[in-house]
């Protein structure tokens, strides 16, 4: 499915904050989360800086106004010598959903990934997700790895 019409995928920019901050809000309420002001404040610091192994981002804007948004990093990995790319963060506004910005913005990070010298793109989502698992489902491989985490 082609992106919505007039969408431009781009990197963040330090005038997106007050729209990013509320996309962010969005999905992490999605996820039944919260995060303190000085976290949004040091995320979206760690987005714009120049350390090549902090987060990146990358942001769906339409006219004038930002409808999606991912966040990703590369890290090193024991079983390659290569890094490899943690998309981390992906939502599109909900009126945005179904319109191919998810798809525009994984690409992107593709897109980075092989810049990056990057072979693998890997993410996590909540298996009762459904609406996110039939695009992703379509543009990535669901591994067979159950995460855990410290109690």
């Amino acid at each position: 499915m082609p992106p919505a019409a007039n969408v431009e995928v781009r990197p963040l920019r330090p005038e997106d904050k007050p729209e990013w901050a509320g996309l962010w809000h969005d999905y992490l309420a999605f996820y039944g989360s919260t995060v303190s002001d000085e976290v949004y404040d040091s995320t979206f610091d760690r987005l714009l800086g120049d350390d090549p192994r902090d987060f990146s981002a990358f942001v769906a804007e339409q006219d004038g106004h930002l409808i999606g948004l991912t966040h990703y990093l590369f890290h090193r990995h024991a079983w390659r010598l290569e890094d490899v790319c943690y998309l981390q963060d992906l939502f599109a506004a909900p009126s945005a959903r179904g319109t191919g910005v998810g798809r525009a913005l994984i690409e992107a990070v593709y897109a980075a990934a092989d810049r990056h010298g990057a072979g693998s793109v890997y993410w996590l989502t909540q298996d009762d997700n459904h609406t996110a698992r039939t695009l992703y489902d379509r543009i990535g491989r669901l591994t067979p790895f159950i995460k855990y985490q410290r109690s």
